[in-house]
């Protein structure tokens, strides 16, 4: 009987991710949320470059960070559409006070 052994390897489940940790939807979410905010901060804010850069990175990295890592491990829209359709099919349950025998 001749049995064939196939050995699964440590990084398989890194295909279609950035650098082996973030899917490409993440990062596409990230660099959607993170350009506006770029942009505004290097046209609108009143400083010279150093304290620019400064005050821009300190915004950028974690908005950017947020949209890499996701809620949860799903991306962002994809967690923003599983709660709006979670808000739109819920049920409210109201209580008047009284109880009928």
């Amino acid at each position: 009987m001749n049995h064939e052994v196939y050995y699964i390897p440590t990084n398989f489940t890194d295909a279609g991710r950035v650098l082996g940790l973030f899917e490409l939807r993440n990062l596409v979410e990230a660099v959607v949320l993170t350009l506006p905010v770029l942009y505004l901060c290097i046209v609108y804010l009143p400083f010279s470059l150093t304290p620019k850069i400064i005050t821009t990175l300190s915004v950028i990295v974690p908005l950017g960070g947020f949209g890499l890592i996701g809620i949860s491990d799903d991306s962002l829209t994809r967690w923003l559409s599983c709660w709006w359709r979670w808000r739109r099919a819920r049920r409210r349950l109201l209580f008047r006070g009284e109880v009928k025998k």
